[in-house]
């Protein structure tokens, strides 16, 4: 498969890691790319929060010296900031690449009418991408988005054209509604229509892509330029690899003993008490992370409880240690879906959000408070 070009960017493996709050951090990353090939892109970066040079937000949009290209996505509801936060990412030099958030489907957002309700209001969706496009300078400014609201309010063509039209240079499309949440089962079908409708730009898809075999079946059938993985490498972060070695690249394909996995949690440890410069809160935020790379090994319930609760390094060399290693990947037990799914529930949306597809007075005022935090989903 070609490489992905985003604007001067040149990726040769067209695979994006999906930012995801409290995982895509500068320890995830390094451990993903350290397995395979791609764009690997920081957690979701509210755009209030990095021109006001809050302390936890400028943490996270640091990248270590082996990083590149180097990618922040962005979340903003107001076009001014939005502009300002790309024109100190571009002119302080803090990234490569810029990807704006009009998918998250988080209702705390989207009742204020951010994230994902956001595209429904056609000025402002432009006026935003635009902003960021033009404050951007020479850092390509990607969009990321979902289908629309429900399925009898779509915006993602409309969407994908203002996109196209101002100047951005990819676009990407969670084939999902904000409905729909993370349930049921992505529409590829939509990104392959969307793929028809936006034609100067590349179009990435995303969405229910567990393995490599998905991810190169969802290019066959939607005829997309790359592919944006989410939740398919919880605790499987060599994912990468097995992209990378489906898309043409120079990376194994692995089919991981319990040794190596062990391995790999011991890895993503050791990068998490770097990052955080902190052994006791890099090992506390390995916990979360334990039951995705467990998932389907025979590892007894107290081993999986332990390894939920370490403290130390050294809690999680003592547990390895009662692992049998040589137990082989036990195939389908492993595979399939895994991290947060739920079901579809009914947008929440400020009132009378659906009345018109243009901002009105009320509607902006809601906005002022949707930026509320350096996380949503």
């Amino acid at each position: 498969m070609p490489p992905l070009r985003i604007g001067p960017l040149r990726i040769d493996v067209p695979v994006v890691l999906a930012p995801m709050a409290g995982v895509t951090n500068m320890a995830f990353r390094r451990l993903c790319r350290e397995y395979g090939a791609g764009l690997y892109v920081t957690e979701m970066i509210t755009t209030r929060a990095l021109v006001e040079r809050n302390a936890v937000t400028m943490k996270l949009i640091e990248h270590h010296p082996s990083e590149t290209p180097r990618s922040i996505q962005l979340y903003g509801v107001d076009p001014r900031y939005t502009g300002e936060a790309a024109r100190i990412i571009a002119e302080e030099g803090h990234a490569d690449h810029i990807d704006l958030n009009f998918g998250c489907p988080v209702p705390k957002v989207t009742r204020k009418g951010g994230g994902s309700a956001l595209p429904w209001k056609l000025d402002l969706f432009r006026d935003i991408v635009k902003s960021a496009v033009d404050q951007a300078g020479d850092v390509p400014v990607t969009v990321k988005m979902r289908k629309g609201i429900d399925d009898d309010h779509l915006t993602f063509l409309d969407a994908g054209r203002i996109a196209e039209d101002v100047g951005a240079a990819a676009v990407s499309l969670h084939a999902r509604t904000l409905k729909d949440s993370y349930s049921g089962t992505a529409d590829w079908a939509a990104i392959a229509e969307l793929k028809q409708t936006v034609t100067s730009i590349p179009v990435l898809g995303n969405g229910d892509i567990w393995s490599a075999e998905d991810a190169v079946a969802m290019v066959d059938e939607t005829g997309c330029d790359g592919v944006v993985v989410g939740r398919g490498c919880l605790g499987r972060p060599w994912l990468f690899g097995d992209l990378a070695n489906a898309f043409g690249g120079d990376a194994p394909t692995v089919r991981p003993s319990l040794g190596f996995v062990a391995a790999a949690f011991r890895r993503h440890a050791e990068l998490l008490v770097d990052f955080f410069e902190d052994e006791e809160r890099g090992c506390r935020d390995i916990r979360k992370h334990a039951a995705w790379y467990f998932k389907g090994y025979p590892v007894g319930g107290e081993t999986r409880g332990a390894f939920a609760n370490v403290s130390s390094l050294a809690d999680i060399d003592r547990l390895i240690d009662q692992l049998d290693p040589s137990i082989p990947y036990p195939g389908e037990a492993v595979e399939g879906p895994r991290g947060r799914a739920g079901h579809a529930r009914r947008p929440i949306l400020p009132e009378g959000w659906l009345d018109s597809r243009s901002l009105d007075g009320a509607a902006s005022a809601d906005l002022q408070d949707a930026e509320l935090d350096t996380s949503g989903g």
